[in-house]
């Protein structure tokens, strides 16, 4: 009965940086978000944002698109990936956007 609780527990308290797919032991992930439909953008450049949580207490990084570009030099945005990792679910988790353009 303790075991189930705390499998019910440590699920309350996953974090959402974790991706489409998820192993409680480890996850590594690299997937699709959006894409320039015009296909005007070559996609020259490529520019990674990550946020890490740890231990679900602490939580920093920036990884939204608008800022990664600014930051790149990337005025117009090709494609939109993300990818994951956690190590056992609880202690390491990150969340990171990819970006192409030019």
């Amino acid at each position: 009965m303790k075991f189930i609780s705390l499998v019910i527990l440590s699920l309350l308290f996953v974090g959402c940086a974790i991706g489409p797919t998820h192993g409680y032991l480890f996850t590594s992930n690299k997937f699709a978000g959006d894409y320039n439909r015009s296909n005007s953008v070559t996609g020259n450049k490529t520019a990674e944002s990550c946020q890490h949580n740890i231990l679900n207490l602490i939580a920093v990084g920036n990884s939204s698109v608008g800022d990664l570009a600014i930051n790149s030099n990337i005025k117009k945005v090709a494609t939109i990936d993300h990818s994951t990792l956690s190590i056992l679910t609880l202690i390491y988790a990150n969340h990171c956007t990819i970006i192409t353009g030019d």
